[in-house]
């Protein structure tokens, strides 16, 4: 039904703006299905997750799976992160666009200095807060959603520091009107998304094989990003998948990027074999000992 990206500076009201968003949501239409998705419920630490480079890629590569495998037109979901990367927020708008539901951004337009005190009054409070080192270096590396670029339109916008954040605020109000308004052939103020011929799925054969095999090979990809997401960097002594699968043994961290071209070559691959005459895997455990077997040869363990 929808995707909602919340943007917004470390320490500015996001996780209270998607519970708030979430409430006003549901007390509008009860049967929908509203969730939010975000570090907290990986139970992944915020100083960790972004203490460098590669622990954040692959923070945002477990939030991204998750969206990728939540988004339908039967719920809407709410990212509740930093997505301050307008590179990563047009990755969500990609996932919204491919599944054909609308798509919009809550941005808590908050000052750094107001996010600095309220990261402070955190501390000491003893409450969930960003190590100073982490903070500057978040802050420093925001980037400001402009209602202009299709993968931030459209655009509400909060300002908690001037009016607390409530069911009741305005951006809450029009967002929560923008996402379950009536859509019928006279509507032009809500735009949903529609797939291109790059996001659609191709049709499949063989009995739906090819469909299983893709779906198997994202199975395996999200397991390897939750896997290296929870060592933190650290050294990995194999990733077992199933019982009667083999393990997946790779001793450094391999990135989002790499995972999916070899994701896209396997399947190319297998695709050519199989009108080549040759059968694609009979079922989803052969299609992911199959990838299993093709990832340990190419990443040459």
């Amino acid at each position: 039904m929808a995707l909602v990206v919340i943007c917004a500076q470390p320490c500015s009201g996001k996780s209270t703006a998607a519970t708030c968003l979430a409430e006003a949501l549901r007390n509008s239409e009860s049967t929908l299905n509203v969730r939010i998705i975000n570090e907290t419920f990986f139970h992944l630490d915020r100083n960790q997750g972004y203490a460098n480079m590669t622990a954040e890629k692959n923070i945002r590569g477990v939030l991204r799976s998750e969206v990728d495998r939540s988004v339908s037109k039967d719920s809407i979901i709410i990212v509740d992160s930093l997505n301050s990367i307008k590179g990563y927020r047009y990755e969500l708008w990609c996932l919204a666009r491919a599944a054909g539901v609308r798509y919009c951004v809550l941005y808590s337009d908050v000052e750094e200095t107001d996010c600095r005190k309220w990261n402070e009054d955190r501390k000491e409070k003893g409450e969930a807060a960003y190590d100073e080192n982490v903070f500057e270096d978040l802050v420093r590396r925001f980037e400001k959603p402009e209602s202009k670029n299709r993968w931030d339109s459209p655009l509400f916008e909060l300002q908690p520091s001037k009016d607390q954040i409530e069911k009741s605020s305005p951006a809450i109000v029009d967002a929560v009107s923008y996402l379950t308004k009536k859509v019928d052939s006279k509507t032009r103020d809500v735009k949903i998304l529609q797939p291109t011929i790059a996001t659609q799925s191709g049709r499949t054969s063989e009995a739906n094989s090819l469909y299983e095999m893709d779906r198997a090979t994202l199975e395996i990809m999200n397991a390897i990003v939750a896997a290296q997401s929870q060592a933190l960097g650290g050294p990995l002594n194999g990733i077992t998948i199933g019982q009667g699968l083999p393990t997946i043994n790779i001793q450094n961290v391999v990135g989002l990027p790499e995972l999916r071209r070899l994701r896209r070559t396997f399947i190319k691959l297998t695709g050519q074999t199989s009108l080549s005459g040759r059968p694609p895997p009979a079922d989803a455990e052969s299609a992911k000992r199959m990838f299993v077997d093709y990832l340990n040869r190419e990443l040459g363990t």
